[in-house]
């Protein structure tokens, strides 16, 4: 009866299901009425009530312990009320095959709630671990707006090897975005580490040079010392960015990763590296030079960061998201706005199905007007 009780609570604390699934939730009893039915309409010789223990075997797949024991029940009293119209049925047998179906039911749909329990245990730990891998991003910082987007790309997982962070420091407003290559545990724990690093370094370094060698440094220890097998090494894609206190201007720090977008009125720069710079981890094999560019960035304009993911992302042809042109239409001021509709298009795009995981920051310079209109406490 214990088990019975904690079914039934693990059953409410379920969340809401769509329409579709709670009409599939009486499949159960509306097997039991149509065989039911059949037994009553037909020839004795043809027996469908022979096919009343699939009724509970179906109920332990959606119901808890209780109801389809119930159901259980239900089915052998109809099987003893059908003896009394239908003589010869195997009433006996079928009866016991009832019962019997109906105790493995039961204890199937005990075993299935219960694993149920531990993985909604599970998804709150991974909930937990993304809010402090990703950790919600201010809405604003010194006149940027600043929005994020994170999409998984298999429906139930949480967390994945792509990262961002934005940062206001006395340095300026500082970013960083990138992917851990890889998949699995292995990829997250080397994106926590950079993250880390990184929430650290962009207080501490002056400027981009001495974060980029801090990440460069973190990843390498972090490879050593947690190796896997299948991947002798942890290394990423990142792009460091800079908004300084005195100028309306961007520096940018890209080590192979997608190059941002900076958009306008229609207008669409794609800033690609002057010199490419080696990912993280990978400047021992490639050379460890590093180049920071500087490109305006006027009030007014947005900002598109983003993992490859995004660009990637193909449809049913294998053709991949247009991202500079789809830009080009965008007409909303919003990151916000702009990030929805990335996420409807990108879904669109591939059909509903994403091939890998997606980051992406839009930010905005607010203009004069806009902090005018925001008051003093914008």
């Amino acid at each position: 009866m214990l088990f019975v009780i904690s079914s039934a609570r693990l059953w409410r604390r379920r969340p809401a299901y769509s329409g579709r699934w709670e009409a599939a939730r009486l499949s159960p009893l509306v097997l039991t009425v149509l065989i039911a039915g059949l037994a009553f309409s037909t020839p004795r010789e043809i027996a469908f009530s022979r096919l009343l223990p699939a009724a509970p075997a179906l109920a332990a797949a959606m119901w808890p312990v209780l109801p389809t024991m119930v159901l259980g029940a239900f089915c052998f009293l109809l099987m003893i009320v059908l003896s009394f119209f239908h003589t010869d049925l195997g009433t006996q047998y079928t009866s016991a095959a009832i019962i019997a179906v109906t105790l493995a039911a039961a204890y199937g749909s005990h075993v299935r709630l219960q694993r149920e329990e531990t993985l909604f245990q599970v998804r709150l730990v991974a909930d937990a671990a993304q809010k402090v891998l990703l950790r919600p991003l201010p809405r604003r910082i010194e006149g940027i707006d600043i929005e994020s987007l994170y999409l998984a790309a298999q429906e139930q997982a949480r967390i994945g090897g792509d990262f961002y962070e934005v940062i206001g420091t006395p340095h300026g407003v500082r970013l960083l975005i990138g992917d851990v290559r890889g998949k699995g545990l292995s990829a997250v724990g080397a994106a926590s580490a950079v993250i880390s690093s990184f929430r650290e370094a962009a207080y501490d370094e002056p400027d981009l040079l001495g974060i980029v060698h801090r990440l460069e440094t973190t990843v390498t220890r972090h490879s050593a010392a947690f190796p896997v097998q299948d991947q002798p090494e942890h290394f990423a894609t990142a792009l460091l960015a800079e908004i300084p206190h005195d100028g309306d201007r961007l520096l940018i720090l890209n080590c192979g990763h997608p190059p941002p977008l900076i958009a306008d009125c229609g207008k669409v720069r794609i800033l690609e590296p002057t010199i490419p710079s080696p990912p993280l981890n990978l400047a021992a094999l490639i050379g460890d030079r590093y180049w920071v560019d500087t490109v305006p960035f006027a009030p007014g304009e947005q900002l598109l960061l983003y993992t490859d993911g995004v660009s990637e992302t193909r449809d049913h042809a294998g053709r991949f998201f247009p991202l500079p042109d789809w830009m080009r239409r965008q007409d909303t001021e919003h990151p916000r706005e702009l990030l929805d509709r990335l996420h409807r298009d990108l879904l669109r795009h591939s059909g509903g199905r994403l091939g890998d995981d997606i980051a992406a920051l839009a930010l905005r310079h607010t203009t004069a007007q806009d902090r005018e209109a925001l008051g003093p406490e914008g």
